[in-house]
């Protein structure tokens, strides 16, 4: 075999002539200097398919939920109570207790997973009271965080954005030479800094940061988010976030309900969905006497999630009410509902066009858009459509 300094010498003898950046344009026989050794290490990573078994013993943080040294995003709309769920999954977690029946890493005699951190970057009272709202009425859980310590709230203004702040806090961290089971980053919002959250370029510098946070540590790092605008494409900002975790949970509310769903598992089963509600704690009087509350998360029953629709789509589902309202017919043969009525596209069109559901003034801009916005409702499982009429897939 050639020996590796005489290629390289040859190699560097053709640089004028085959830019090093064109794999294509080396010569036959000619290896780039560290390829050979690169190569290497590569074979010996291969293996055989007889040699792959199974891994049985898991990495979970939260049973089916999170692993260990994995990323996640939890996300909703505001006011949906995102805080209170990562906030009581992080001290069941601390604790080492099952959260609302799900098993936790480090429960009885398994391995201590590690201490907790809290990055409550939009800081305030609120922070604050939420955890004495959890003390108040879960003892049990403070007990036993307390007495290894855990759990530490850590109300800070980091940016993620930028290139200083991600070592940072992996050498704080260290610092206390414990290990770290779970970092939450809560809001997203807040740890970007100076950075657009809506580009790719931004926000691949933040993923950089969640990424070597969570590799340095071995901790599963939670960010909370919010929805975008269209909440069926899930988190705002840049897709390339959704493409860089491991785990995505959405919160959405129905009624006073909260339904957790895991929208996205890289290695387990996604759609594990988890009901709360939030129960109001009297945690004191402020200056002038009056009564200060926070809320809790309890166990609740799982509801029907309700799709709510805006811009075309809610303007075309007006426009079926009326339609169906005046023209709605109970259709026979197997294929159409028995317990509720239909009305043709033909009418549910005229009258989508009496509620202007576009501004294109030609019956072919109108046309377009009708058959756009009742594709769209079918494909939400809002209405079903078959031989020229349509009816709601469930009753109001």
């Amino acid at each position: 075999m050639r020996d590796f300094a005489d290629m390289a010498g040859q190699l560097d003898a053709h640089n004028a002539e085959y830019p090093r950046d064109r794999f294509d344009d080396l010569p036959n026989g000619i290896i780039r200097p560290g390829v050979a050794s690169r190569a290497g290490d590569l074979e010996s990573a291969m293996q055989s398919l007889q040699s792959v078994k199974p891994i049985l013993s898991g990495r979970y943080l939260v049973k089916g939920w999170l692993d260990r040294g994995s990323a996640s995003v939890v996300y909703g709309e505001s006011n949906v109570g995102k805080t209170f769920f990562a906030l009581d999954l992080a001290l069941h977690v601390a604790a080492r207790l099952p959260w609302h029946g799900v098993n936790v890493a480090g429960m009885g005699e398994k391995e201590w997973p590690g201490q907790v951190y809290y990055l409550a970057l939009e800081g305030g009272s609120g922070f604050s009271n939420r955890i004495c709202a959890m003390r108040n009425e879960r003892p049990d859980i403070f007990e036993r965080i307390e007495t290894a310590g855990d759990f530490v709230p850590w109300p800070v203004a980091i940016d993620l954005h930028g290139a200083t702040d991600g070592e940072a806090i992996v050498q704080a961290i260290n610092n206390t030479s414990e290990p770290t089971a779970l970092i939450v980053i809560d809001t997203l919002a807040r740890a970007m800094g100076d950075g657009d959250e809506n580009t790719a370029k931004d926000m691949g510098q933040f993923i950089r940061n969640v990424d070597l946070i969570r590799a340095q540590t071995g901790a599963h790092v939670m960010v909370i988010h919010h929805s975008g605008k269209d909440a069926s494409k899930g988190a705002r900002g840049s897709g390339s976030l959704r493409s860089a975790i491991d785990t995505e949970i959405e919160l959405t509310r129905s009624g006073s309900v909260v339904m957790a769903e895991t929208k996205k598992q890289r290695d387990m089963p996604s759609g594990t969905v988890f009901a709360y509600s939030l129960r109001g704690v009297f945690i004191g009087n402020d200056e002038d006497g009056d009564p200060v509350t926070s809320a809790i998360v309890e166990v609740a029953e799982p509801v029907k999630k309700v799709t709510r629709l805006k811009g075309q789509a809610l303007i075309a589902m007006q426009a079926f009410g009326d339609a169906l309202a005046d023209h709605g017919e109970t259709k026979a043969g197997e294929a159409f509902p028995t317990n509720r009525k239909c009305v043709s596209l033909d009418h549910w069109r005229e009258y989508c066009d009496r509620h202007s559901l576009t501004d294109g003034a030609d019956a072919s801009a109108k046309r377009q858009a009708f058959g756009r916005a009742w594709k769209a409702l079918q494909e939400k499982e809002i209405v079903r459509v078959l031989d020229g009429f349509a009816w709601r897939c469930a009753d109001e």
